[in-house]
């Protein structure tokens, strides 16, 4: 990630200045910072015959050949909270060119909240996958302030929360071709092994096969690449919960012998979302040593077309001991998800279990490209996610678990359909997962992201391809 530091003075030579949505300044001009007085009015002119200057992320870029600064970026807030900080900094850092160093000038009394908004919109706005096409932005930020202390922690926070979006953004933009679910695993060892006190353990197929993980096997099972189940955890002895995050991690999907249209499949890649963001945030809790305890489990397969892949009609036997009857093969994401649940509830032991998958296309029918749906009987729990989503801009809709839907479950052959026909397609994964968390089904929630895990342009804080969705999100709950 490219550096972001307190500075007490600016040495950049694109300038920043937060405009209000009441008005060209939420502070007097003089006040922003010592070296200012001669850009007030300048910056306020430009402002005044601008339209919506104080829109949050609106940019407004006042060049100034041969003086010092040599360019003035003003970028509205919109009401100062954090989302409209975070809105600043990403449009600052997209208008920033060639990588230029900027300065942005903090305004006296702006909250700690509101500069952790700013670095993470800095950071996320300036993502770039690194493709080899184009390299990453390296240039530095400034942030200008009489009280650089007062916002070390807010900087640090916010550090953490872009590092684990840009890991979760960067796992999930890999190709195929390179990301299969060895290449996953080794990856996840790879960022456990730098962080003290955390511990990673991979599962291969002989130990799944011994342990009963039918679904993953099930799914992973047409693949010249094998699945894997990852488990990585963080567990400080000073811990007063255990919270399970379960993440979806299909590296590819075909849809299987229910294949899916070209069009349909052309992103796939993107299907492990729920796992890069799982892990991306236990990674974080690890790098901000939160007192919580995180076990995170991660089931990694490709579900491809073969001669040995599994069938509609086939029964699978799952870690739990109940069973699965296959109705259609491109729901291959809640078979996997049914045998990490289990192990979590019989092995485990969590307070609270949390799992995050790219589901069901129906997530996008009901609510759009930007918001999650959400599941839990759990108030408190459904509640804290869903401010948790609020304040990182990371939307999610509470859904319903009507009881009714259960018997659309039934199957003459098994305990239990994959994918029924009736019911809405998201709130009958859900229902499907709920089945396999026993005692736990109290303490649980699901997030359906299919849709907000992938922007298919540049957007606010959000680059185009994946967003990491959850990360920051979850790292704010494991926060609070």
């Amino acid at each position: 990630m490219f550096p972001i530091r307190l500075v007490p003075q600016p040495g950049a030579r694109t300038r920043v200045f937060p405009v209000g949505s009441a008005g060209p300044f939420d502070d007097d001009p003089a006040d922003l910072a010592a070296d200012v007085a001669e850009l007030a009015a300048e910056v306020a002119e430009l402002c005044r015959t601008a339209e919506q200057p104080g829109r949050a992320g609106a940019v407004q870029t006042l060049p100034r050949p041969l003086r010092t600064p040599a360019k003035v970026l003003a970028v509205g807030v919109g009401a100062a909270d954090e989302g409209g900080w975070r809105a600043a900094g990403a449009a600052a850092a997209r208008a920033a060119q060639d990588d230029e160093p900027l300065a942005v000038v903090v305004p006296a009394g702006t909250s700690p909240d509101a500069v952790q908004g700013l670095a993470e919109g800095l950071w996320l706005g300036g993502y770039r996958y690194t493709d080899g096409v184009k390299p990453p932005r390296t240039a530095e930020v400034e942030l200008v302030t009489d009280h650089p202390d007062r916002y070390a922690d807010a900087l640090d926070a916010a550090r953490a929360g872009a590092r684990a979006a840009w890991l979760a953004r960067d796992l999930t933009n890999a190709p195929s071709s390179l990301k299969n679910p060895a290449w996953f695993a080794a990856q996840v060892l790879s960022e456990a092994g730098r962080r003290p006190g955390l511990s990673a353990t991979v599962w291969e197929p002989d130990r799944l096969a011994a342990e009963g993980f039918g679904g993953l096997l099930a799914v992973g099972g047409g693949s010249a690449n094998p699945p894997r189940l990852v488990e990585l955890c963080w567990a400080p002895p000073e811990a007063t919960r255990h919270v399970v995050l379960v993440g979806k991690g299909i590296t590819f999907d075909t849809g299987g012998i229910s294949i899916k249209p070209v069009n349909a499949m052309q992103l796939m890649r993107k299907d492990m979302g729920g796992a890069a963001a799982v892990v991306a945030a236990t990674l974080g809790a690890a790098d901000l040593r939160l007192p919580v305890k995180v076990s995170t489990l991660v089931p990694l397969a490709e579900n491809a077309v073969s001669g040995s892949a599994y069938r509609p009609g086939d029964v699978i036997t799952h870690y739990d001991g109940t069973t699965s009857e296959s109705t259609n093969t491109d729901a291959e994401g809640r078979l996997v998800l049914a045998d990490a649940l289990g192990y979590a509830v019989a092995r485990l032991d969590p307070d609270v279990v949390v799992d995050l998958a790219t589901l069901t296309g129906a997530n996008a029918v009901a609510l759009g490209a930007r918001t999650a749906a959400l599941y839990s009987h759990d108030d408190a729990l459904a509640g804290a996610l869903f401010a948790a989503g609020q304040a990182t801009g990371e939307r999610m809709w509470r859904m319903p678990l009507p009881d009714d839907y259960a018997e659309y479950l039934r199957s003459d052959i098994a305990d239990r359909y994959s994918a029924p026909t009736q019911g809405g397609g998201s709130v009958m994964a859900a229902m499907y997962l709920r089945e396999f968390l026993g005692d736990r089904v109290g303490q649980w929630a699901h997030l359906d992201m299919s849709a907000p895990s992938w922007a298919a342009a540049a957007d606010g804080e959000l680059s185009k391809g994946a967003t990491g969705w959850g990360a920051r999100m979850l790292l704010r709950w494991l926060s609070a």
